[in-house]
């Protein structure tokens, strides 16, 4: 069920200040609950903010819980950042949240059936609203939430596009595990055999976490291409730059989502975080670099659990650098566009 955040809720994030304008105090949301989808046709904003704050998918996964807890301070440090010649508020639209919150304070994850069935009913709800959201001609910003969600992302914007699209995936990860129960290392593989998903390409895998039967496939389908994190920062045998120019070529001749699995950074507080990663600004740079091709239709922030720190500021340290990734991507989206 989607939860809508009304003028009073976004007041309630924004901390004002006499000679400054926060982006919360321009942004656009709904006004009637019960006529969104008028609302978003009508609305002028080019980009949809919704959240997923659900972990389902990552415990199905065998994953640390705390997925859940990134989207309000994210959302937070969003609505604090200034508004600027940089960057307009009134372009965004703070549509609102999936509640599935009892469902994950309740989940036992020694239930793989009842776990299934609630990943399941999240790719229904998630996909219908990206499908509204890419149809009203917006560009839907996803702040989660288990990996899993990628399913939903890509069938709502299938569904709107009316043909598989493509997708570049900055991961430590395939997420292409077997077809068996959902979960947050499967959403690609469901994507693929249900045909939304038509050339998906997978930037920076660790050797150390790629099973030998998920290579064997990836080298059986031309639809599917990667690079490896060492080939790039530990071999030194490709560079970042180039490998950033040939994922794009390989996915921008049709309209292409933008994955980032938060674990993928060095020492950042996720659900599987890693000692050796990509560093933030080399993720921002990735945001940046995709977000500016005319066929740039989603972005997908995920596994962010400040949660599993022990760090006291680590809260607000995840939401200020999940709220750097959204700007990022708008203004790269708005250069494009000025060009």
């Amino acid at each position: 069920m989607l939860q809508t955040f009304s003028q009073e809720n976004i007041n309630e994030f924004v901390s004002t200040r006499n000679g400054e304008t926060k982006l919360g105090e321009c942004v656009q949301c709904i006004s009637d609950h019960k006529n969104i989808e008028d609302e978003l046709n009508s609305s002028n904003a080019k980009f949809v903010i919704i959240g997923v704050p659900e972990d389902i998918g990552v415990q199905m996964n065998y994953g640390n819980p705390g997925a859940h807890t990134a989207f309000i301070p994210a959302l937070k440090a969003l609505l604090n950042t200034q508004q600027n010649q940089f960057i307009n508020g009134t372009e965004i639209l703070v549509l609102g949240y999936l509640d599935f919150l009892d469902e994950v304070v309740n989940f036992n994850p020694s239930d793989r059936e009842k776990g299934n069935e609630l990943v399941e009913a999240i790719d229904t709800e998630l996909s219908k609203w990206i499908r509204i959201i890419s149809s009203s001609g917006k560009t839907p910003i996803i702040i989660g939430g288990g990996h899993n969600n990628a399913y939903g992302n890509l069938k709502g914007l299938s569904e709107a596009k009316k043909d598989a699209i493509n997708v570049v995936n900055l991961d430590a990860h395939t997420d292409l595990r077997k077809l068996e129960e959902r979960h947050s290392g499967n959403g690609f593989s469901y994507a693929l055999k249900n045909q939304f998903l038509d050339k998906y390409f997978m930037f920076g895998l660790h050797e150390n976490y790629t099973p030998q039967y998920i290579f064997e496939y990836i080298h059986d389908h031309i639809n599917i291409e990667y690079n490896m994190y060492e080939e790039m920062e530990v071999y030194q045998t490709t560079s970042f730059n180039s490998e950033l120019q040939r994922a794009l070529n390989f996915v921008s001749e049709k309209s292409f989502g933008i994955e980032i699995d938060l674990d993928c950074i060095q020492y950042f507080p996720s659900s599987a975080m890693t000692p050796s990663g990509f560093t933030p600004q080399q993720t921002r740079q990735f945001v940046n670099y995709f977000g500016k091709h005319e066929n740039a239709s989603y972005l997908h922030i995920c596994e962010g659990a400040p949660s599993v720190s022990n760090e006291n500021t680590a809260t607000t340290q995840v939401g200020k650098f999940i709220s750097y990734l959204i700007t990022d991507f708008i203004k790269a989206t708005n250069f494009k566009q000025n060009k």
